[in-house]
């Protein structure tokens, strides 16, 4: 399922949209699960559940960062909490990890087009 294929169609559907960290923190009793506030431009801010604790020991150097996040994603409960999207990262084999970020100062909320 790795390589399964989608048509442009399918991938007109994901909503990608920038996003400022306005919080985040460990969720106790788990190893890797962060829970994250995300400003995604919109009314209210958005509880993002994350399980990326381990590329972050200390979450509070996410606070003020800009990120990509789904912003369409059916909401989830993960250990009790309500997650209302998810944030776009890659990593590699040899335990490199990158967040995908916006390389110029755009406004949270700003859509992949």
């Amino acid at each position: 399922m790795e390589n399964a294929k989608i048509t442009i169609d399918e991938f007109k559907k994901v909503d990608i949209a920038v996003g400022l960290i306005l919080t985040a923190e460990k969720i106790a009793d788990t190893d890797k699960l962060l829970k994250l506030v995300v400003d995604l431009g919109e009314p209210t801010s958005r509880q993002v559940v994350s399980g990326i604790s381990l590329y972050f020991p200390d979450p509070s150097v996410l606070v003020g960062k800009k990120a990509m996040f789904v912003a369409n994603l059916e909401p989830r409960m993960i250990k009790g909490f309500e997650s209302q999207g998810m944030i776009l990262a890659v990593s590699t084999e040899d335990g490199k990890f990158s967040l995908l970020s916006p390389t110029e100062n755009v406004p949270a909320g700003t859509r992949a087009k």
